[in-house]
């Protein structure tokens, strides 16, 4: 019995450690269209990351930002392309915030995707 169910749990661990791995995307409109999808999620509130960032740090306004994410999901850079009624304080913290930011999906290696995104926070 001890036998059983210790294979039962060695499976179930096995199968949650293959169902959290990342998917590999590999056309660069649809990293760049799953990218923005992410962000998007992110932003919805109550419980989105973005939100609940915004939320914290008081970000208010409308940022359109052009970003560069590198073959591990890792976001490269972060440029402002227009701030419309957000503080530069505001502007920093996001860009700062966004650097940090890994995506949930896998991409070819040694590729980097660059997009512009609009950000407004209320």
């Amino acid at each position: 019995m001890k036998k059983l169910t210790l294979i039962i749990l060695l499976s179930l661990l096995i199968g949650g450690v293959y169902a959290q791995k990342k998917v590999l995307i590999e056309d660069y409109q649809k990293v760049i269209e799953a990218a923005k999808a992410e962000f998007d999620e992110a932003m919805k509130a109550p419980e989105g990351a973005l939100y609940l960032f915004a939320e914290k740090h008081q970000i208010k306004g409308t940022f359109n930002l052009s970003i560069t994410i590198h073959e591990k999901g890792k976001v490269a850079t972060v440029f402002v392309k227009k701030n419309d009624g957000g503080s530069i304080k505001s502007q920093n913290t996001l860009k700062d915030y966004l650097m940090t930011y890994k995506f949930n999906f896998k991409m070819p290696k040694g590729n980097d995707y660059k997009f512009d995104h609009t950000f407004q926070f209320n």
